[in-house]
């Protein structure tokens, strides 16, 4: 029994070590870094919109951090987004071992996910340090171009194009479920809504809509792109967030298109850096 009582006790002290100021900080700064790089590759977005194209920036993390460097103190900011997205992982790995907030933090499907989302920040932490340290090639790489290598590989497989279908797929389903939560606003389960004051409530519902709604448009639209590669057997037609973005501005009003999706993406920025104040942890 004592043997028990103290196990009991240990893990106790271990569950509220996870749940301390220190992990709370490393969670809102990862929130605020994860904001700064949607709302660079928003502006990198409105710039293609508007045709200033000339340097053929990515819109995505790799133009976002092409951005952040030309900055005044970008590299200094660099590493600063690397270690918030690394205290992101470590937050997000103590939710799959034990468990969010909320009376639903235990299920073992939230828990998968946060193990998801450990090693997604750890690979973005390890991409931005990385460039931060000189390593240009591993976090500017070209989305396109990794979205389109990874397909290649993929197609060459037994089976090669059902597993692309079905992932392309399950993107276009992800990127769908994003918008119709964010619309509904099934994020405000996730934040500290009755510690808002109505003013950061409206607000925060506001950014978080119309961002959650952009950013699951544009996943919606790159898993649609998969599946067609994987129907014509043709890694090529496979688009990562760049030529995802840049297809909009293909489109009838493409470039009005292409901004609004831009300044949603932006929205996601700033709903992150709400969720920095206000999520629940």
């Amino acid at each position: 029994m004592d043997a028990q009582s103290s196990a009991l006790r240990e893990r106790g002290q271990v569950r509220r070590a996870a749940d301390g100021t220190a992990m709370a900080v490393a969670a809102r700064a990862g929130f605020a870094a994860r904001g700064l790089i949607y709302v660079l590759v928003g502006v990198v977005a409105l710039r293609i919109a508007l045709g200033d194209d000339s340097g053929r920036q990515q819109a995505d993390r790799g133009g976002a951090l092409e951005e952040l460097a030309g900055r005044p103190f970008g590299a200094v900011m660099l590493w600063i987004v690397g270690a918030g997205l690394a205290g992101m992982g470590l937050w997000r790995l103590s939710e799959a071992v034990f468990g969010g907030a909320g009376p639903e933090g235990d299920k073992p499907s939230r828990r998968a996910a946060a193990a998801g989302r450990c090693v997604f920040s750890a690979f973005l932490s390890f991409s931005v340090l990385s460039y931060a340290a000189g390593t240009r090639g591993s976090g500017s790489g070209s989305s396109d171009r990794g979205t389109q290598d990874v397909t290649a590989m993929a197609l060459r497989w037994p089976g090669g194009q059902w597993l692309v279908g079905i992932a392309g797929a399950a993107v276009v389903v992800a990127g769908l479920w994003m918008s119709v939560r964010a619309v509904r606003k099934e994020f405000e389960e996730e934040l500290r809504t009755g510690a808002m004051s109505p003013r950061a409530r409206r607000i925060t519902d506001f950014f978080g809509v119309v961002g959650g709604a952009a950013r699951g448009v544009v996943f919606a639209v790159a898993g649609v792109f998969a599946v067609v590669a994987a129907a014509r057997h043709r890694p090529g037609e496979a688009k990562g967030m760049d030529d995802t973005l840049r297809s909009f501005r293909d489109l009838p009003a493409g470039p009005w298109l292409l901004g609004l999706v831009a300044l949603g993406l932006a929205a996601f920025g700033v709903f992150s850096w709400c969720s920095a104040r206000w999520h629940r942890l």
